[in-house]
């Protein structure tokens, strides 16, 4: 055995850990007896300290300095377990352990207070998220910037100056087109009640027709939907409302886009660095290019227009093209994950906005829910009208994911790169979709893009995969064909 071959055996090891802590995640998000919140907390932070313990371990240094690989793939690993470890060692055992204790019973009481509409309820364990949460920051900044060293964990190489920079960039074109549109009348919106179980079922369709692979992977519900796992077992979720279908399919098309992608990943990588999405960025632009440049497209609309015509009979819908047009419908409205193409990012800007002053201590968690609700108004022209439509919609905070927002809207401007090159690269795409077959697309993404795992760095997938410098353009360029065709600006 040569010393890459130690290391790499090791690192197997500890990412199946890894995939453990991850199970522990999903169940507690699905299955888990409400009661046991408590003890859930000490199983994550006992895992969470074996697993920064191996992290963290001497040897890989050692067998960092002596590993030789054999080829790109290999030195691309040694790249991956290095920028790891150089991380891991900055941040103390006890600190690690307790973000997992605290983050994990976090999880419970804002669910429960978002059930509640109690924000106070849920301030005090947020402080102790956000404190411990700065604390590990300035650990890993070394003196730096303490948001650019959170968001290197979701999107490696990017700073949190640059993301605004490309935020400032999107801004104006969005707003000057989101008044545009809201100044036109609105298509009709859906109405009715909706059977869940019948949701469910085409929830599952829908999965299946973008490719997912049930047999390593299950369709679940829980309060915010998710994905989670990699290799041959990747899991994911959504919800039901009787009154919105379109939360339950278009939930279900999102998550499948990141579990496709991790489904999608050469199998030779499996259980190392490189066998799972290699940013959030870039796996959000899967799910988003699913999701929206595909799921709402005019063609896979038509089709998805007759599945709910035999699911739920006449819904009230006249034809194919009014559907399109409810589907995309532009729509004053508080919550991100049921937010229109156009606004999406809106929603992102403000939180990036939000939880950059909170880790700067520019703005103290007490005052969170106001500054939520001001910034809400100022941006969207109207008041947050309950909590669990303002601060307390998402989960991201309370589970320690600072940083992360970002990359949704990085995701939305990669997948405007790769589906400007996924249209010139399948002829016939439209025909495809028009008969619910996305595999085209899908087989087009998983061959650039998906199965390379985190063998290059994200911008890189990206620039390899659409030709072009990742960049806002494609995706403005998109929204404003789309939507001017479809409000006849």
């Amino acid at each position: 055995m040569t010393a890459f071959d130690d290391l790499m055996a090791f690192q197997r090891e500890t990412s199946a850990l890894g995939q453990i802590a991850g199970r522990l995640g999903w169940d507690q998000e699905t299955v888990m007896p409400r009661g046991a919140a408590p003890q859930r907390a000490e199983e994550m932070a006992a895992i969470e300290a074996v697993l920064h313990a191996r992290r963290s371990d001497p040897r890989v240094a050692e067998w960092l300095e002596k590993a030789e690989p054999q080829d790109d793939a290999g030195q691309a690993q040694l790249r991956e377990i290095r920028r790891s470890y150089e991380r891991t060692v900055k941040v103390p055992a006890d600190l690690a352990k307790a973000i997992a204790r605290v983050t994990s019973a976090a999880q419970g009481t804002w669910a429960q207070a978002r059930a509640n509409e109690d924000v106070a309820a849920f301030l005090p364990v947020l402080q102790e998220v956000v404190s411990l949460k700065r604390e590990e920051g300035e650990a890993l900044a070394q003196g730096g910037n303490i948001y650019d060293a959170m968001v290197e964990d979701y999107e490696p190489h990017t700073t949190g100056t640059q993301i605004a920079g490309i935020f400032d960039q999107m801004r104006p074109r969005l707003v000057a087109l989101r008044a545009a549109l809201l100044d036109r009348p609105a298509p009709a919106p859906l109405t009715g009640t909706f059977d869940e179980l019948r949701q469910m079922q085409l929830s599952q369709k829908l999965a299946e027709a973008f490719g997912y692979d049930l047999n390593t992977g299950r369709v679940d519900k829980a309060v915010h939907p998710f994905s989670s796992g990699s290799g041959l077992d990747v899991r994911i979720t959504t919800r039901t409302s009787e009154v919105d279908p379109f939360n339950c399919f278009y939930s279900t098309i999102h998550e499948v886009g990141h579990a496709a992608y991790e489904q999608g990943i050469d199998p030779a990588y499996a259980l190392t660095p490189l066998g799972q999405g290699v940013s959030m960025g870039v796996h959000e632009s899967q799910s988003r290019i699913y999701e929206n440049q595909l799921g709402r497209s005019r063609a896979f609309t038509g089709w998805l227009f007759e599945q709910m015509v035999d699911a739920f009979g006449d819904f009230g819908i006249a034809d194919a093209d009014a559907f399109y047009a409810t589907v995309n419908r532009v729509h004053n409205g508080y919550i991100r994950t049921e937010a229109d193409e156009v606004q999406y990012n809106l929603h992102i800007m403000l939180r990036f906005d939000l939880e950059r002053a909170l880790m700067a201590g520019d703005l103290q968690v007490t005052d969170l829910e106001a500054a939520w609700n001001d910034r809400f108004a100022a941006d969207f022209g109207y008041a947050v009208d309950k909590p669990s439509n303002g601060c307390l919609q998402d989960v991201h905070w309370s589970v320690g994911l600072f940083g992360y927002f970002p990359t949704y809207a990085l995701g939305n401007v990669y997948a405007g790169c790769l589906y400007q090159a996924l249209q010139s690269a399948v002829p016939g795409l439209d025909a495809q979709l028009a008969e619910g077959d996305t595999s085209g697309a899908t087989g087009w993404l998983r061959e650039n893009a998906q199965r390379h795992g985190g063998l290059y760095a994200p911008r890189e997938i990206i620039q390899r995969a659409s030709g072009i410098e990742p960049g806002p353009e494609p995706l403005l360029q998109y929204l404003e064909t789309k939507f001017g065709a479809l409000y006849q600006l």
